[in-house]
């Protein structure tokens, strides 16, 4: 059995005033955009009290699929590493960036910089998409979505070289004897109608027909803040779980907008897994709790 924490979108702030020569850029909005609500739906207190919900825990490792900055500020680079780094080891926890990771150029090579242990595959590389890390009888596989975009746009692309070297590793992880679990990270969406055009996965449609082939047996993803469940098709007629889930940091109105992670439980199964995701969350009371069960066979 090997039990596996998610959490995403954590929006770590507080945001540091940027300078006005970083404001000339897509940041102005991003920064307008945070001083009028933002800042207020992202709350601190809610993430901190998460963590060590999922520190109580004791997950066997943990999966964070981006969107730790909020405008890509050189400044935000550290609270990420920071953040990470209260939330495990580099070999105990795996991340994968968002758009806001990449929110304007350099942003995403400037975090990775300081957030590469956290990337780094079984061969000692780091900063590179995809990767692998293998964590007992589970498999992940890193995918980077993050691309800079215009204003107002929050879209993600993998491009062909990325999905080609994900389809390899994920064929070729299918073949072996002892088949490991295939946990896919992605921080969009990446299902066709997962995200409204303009924020979704542009090349949904090519990680849909990868899966087709070679198939998965759970993909993780973050970026529409809400928890998620949808199924693609793989080999042999089995259906791979994509699930989705909260923000780490929200204060939200709604149950579903509420700050959650999922904490999975995967035990081998005949020739699948079998998994079982619990949603744990901000309770409308207060504090954390449990919020909902749901088991899968794949």
């Amino acid at each position: 059995m090997f039990r596996l924490a998610h959490l995403t979108d954590p929006h770590v702030g507080p945001l540091p005033r940027p300078r006005l020569r970083q404001l000339m850029s897509k940041r102005a909005t991003g920064w307008v955009n945070w001083s009028r609500g933002r800042r207020l739906t992202h709350d601190m207190e809610i993430l901190a009290a998460l963590v060590s919900d999922i520190q109580a825990a004791a997950p066997d490792h943990i999966a964070c699929t981006g969107d730790l900055c909020n405008i890509g500020l050189p400044s935000e680079w550290e609270t990420a590493r920071l953040f990470l780094g209260g939330l495990g080891a580099p070999e105990a926890v795996s991340f994968v960036p968002g758009n806001h990771d990449a929110y304007v150029r350099g942003s995403l090579e400037g975090l990775l910089e300081a957030v590469g242990p956290w990337t780094r595959d079984d061969a000692g590389r780091d900063k590179a998409f995809p990767y692998l890390r293998r964590r007992g009888a589970l498999a992940l596989i890193g995918l980077s979505s993050a691309i800079p975009t215009a204003p107002f746009v929050a879209s993600g692309r993998l491009g062909t070289a990325q999905l080609q070297a994900a389809e390899r590793l994920l064929a070729a992880l299918a073949t072996e004897a002892d088949r490991p679990c295939r946990v896919v990270m992605i921080h969009h969406p990446p299902h066709v109608g997962g995200a409204q055009p303009g924020r979704n996965l542009t090349d949904a449609g090519a990680f849909e027909a990868m899966i087709a082939r070679v198939g998965a047996d759970l993909v993780l993803h973050g970026h529409n803040h809400v928890g998620s469940i949808a199924f693609l098709t793989a080999p042999g007629g089995r259906r791979v779980p994509v699930i989705g889930a909260p923000s780490a940091s929200a204060r939200g109105g709604l149950l579903k907008h509420c700050a959650g992670y999922h904490l999975y439980t995967i035990e081998r199964q005949g020739t699948g897994f079998a998994l079982t995701a619990s949603l744990r969350g901000l309770l409308p009371e207060g504090g954390m709790g449990d919020l909902g069960t749901l088991t899968l066979r794949t």
